[in-house]
């Protein structure tokens, strides 16, 4: 595998939660897995061992030094060591802009997965993910197309989020090798006169996949495939959804290390402690212990529907609701959740940044979880809120759509506050059903969306790809 990030060495999204656990899930299955990173200046060495002392990669005329570092885990994870282009303080840029040199950074690990190929461990079938790797198939069928080092080689994408499609200007082909080659056209890596890494893995590799079932039919229509459905329906026959699995050692609040009390299905009176945890982190009244709470960790961006909340706010507290919310993202969306705790300051409680042991206390704590995605390629917190009896109020879209059913969350389907808000009154019609709402918890406590299952997927595919069966 080949990626821009893995839990717990960099992350900024989902995308490293499933690098950072789907290895060790196929090695339980019978699998060899190897992940590719770059090494970040936020990576942290100290378990590590440097395995290669030099392994150049050139982008015509440059050269660059790079070598690797090997942490062992229950799979191996691979550090790319090239501290003129990875050893900085962010992963893709700071201050809110980009790197400006992003283009040349990932052309770099895209031919680096190649040379790691060649000269460390060569595997059967090359996984790259997301556009910061969508190179890598580019180039194993392009440049490296006739070599015999890569004969028989297979290649699977991994689209997380199609919204992201690494452009760069034209003009980026003569930093990444490939000027004057004939790949600048639609059919290549040319998105609307710009270059693009996510096509690459799009049109370039053998086999596609995205990280839920429902996601993988939305990115074939106009209003998901942001400018790239035509290419999706393309390839459809080489398109699968599978499911994004989660790591139930780190949440479980059974023995979750960051809550207040630990609970289970077969005794829920830890989660009132909890909730009376976070209702005093966040300085709410007592009068929230008895209504219904509804906690939200997300990024604030209009994918994550955080206008929806916005538009939402008068309504929630009309309907008795109190609400928690953590996280960060676009300005604007951090202004307009800063505004709904000022308007009912007894009510809404936001802190803006990340903090993970204040995520495991939202998810023990509240009663409710909402995500009123505008879309939501997987979405991992609706199932880490079922495993914590936290209903989910979801929009019906992508993985959310595949993970929450009437028995164990709310949903709604049209983009608007109003339906939002209609959602969470029928959530709170159950609430005040104690009964109907225990059941509601315990149901959703019962799924298992462990990642063994999606490794199991991901397993078939690869045997697939490996007997030349892409005809998926």
């Amino acid at each position: 595998m080949v990626a821009s990030e893995a839990a717990p060495f960099a992350k900024s999204g989902g995308l490293a939660d499933v690098v950072g656990s789907l290895p060790a899930a196929l090695k339980a299955l019978g699998h060899e897995v190897a992940v590719l990173l770059p090494r970040y200046g936020t990576v942290d060495l100290k378990n590590a061992r440097r395995v290669y002392d030099s392994l150049p990669i050139w982008l015509p005329p440059r050269r660059f030094e790079t070598s690797l570092y090997l942490v062992e885990r229950e799979t191996p994870f691979y550090f790319l060591d090239c501290p003129p282009l990875f050893d900085r303080p962010g992963l893709y840029g700071e201050g809110g802009l980009d790197y400006p040199d992003n283009h040349i950074r990932f052309a770099v690990l895209a031919q680096a997965a190649l040379a790691f190929c060649r000269h460390v461990w060569r595997p059967d079938i090359l996984h790259a993910h997301d556009w910061q790797a969508g190179l890598a198939p580019a180039y194993l069928r392009t440049i490296y197309a006739n070599d015999p080092t890569f004969l028989g080689m297979h290649s699977l994408f991994t689209i997380h989020n199609l919204g992201y499609h690494g452009l760069f200007p034209e003009a980026a082909l003569a930093d990444i090798g490939l000027a004057g080659t004939e790949e600048f056209r639609p059919g290549g890596l040319e998105f609307f006169g710009k270059v693009s890494y996510l096509k690459g893995g799009l049109n370039y590799a053998e086999a596609l996949n995205t990280v839920s079932p429902t996601y993988a039919r939305e990115i074939q229509t106009p209003e998901y495939g942001f400018g790239l459905d035509g290419v999706m329906r393309a390839r459809t026959q080489a398109l699968s959804g599978i499911l994004n699995g989660v790591d139930y050692t780190e949440w479980n609040p059974e023995s979750d290390p960051l809550i207040a009390a630990n609970y289970s299905s077969a005794d829920l009176s830890g989660k009132r402690i909890c909730k009376q945890d976070l209702v005093n982190t966040f300085g709410l009244p007592a009068e929230a212990m008895d209504a219904p709470l509804a906690g939200i960790v997300s990024r604030f961006t209009s994918q994550k529907g955080a206008d929806l909340l916005a538009d939402a706010a008068d309504g929630l507290v009309a309907e008795g609701y109190y609400m928690v919310a953590l996280g960060e993202g676009e300005p604007q969306y951090e202004q307009l959740f800063h505004s709904m705790a000022a308007r009912h300051p007894t009510r809404i409680a936001v802190q803006v940044g990340y903090d993970n042991a204040l995520a495991h206390k939202i998810e023990a704590g509240a009663d409710l979880f909402p995500m009123p995605s505008r879309y939501e390629p997987c979405g991992l917190n609706q199932i880490y809120s079922l495993k914590y009896g936290t209903v989910p109020v979801v929009r019906a879209t992508g993985g959310l759509d595949d993970t929450i059913e009437p028995e164990t969350g709310f949903k709604f389907f049209n983009y608007s506050g109003r339906a939002l808000v209609s959602a969470l009154r029928a959530a709170r019609e159950v609430f005040a059903d104690t009964e109907g709402w225990r059941a509601m918890m315990l149901a959703g406590m019962a799924k298992d969306f462990s990642w063994s299952v999606s490794a199991a997927e991901y397993g078939r595919l690869y045997e697939r790809l490996a007997a030349r069966d892409i005809s998926l």
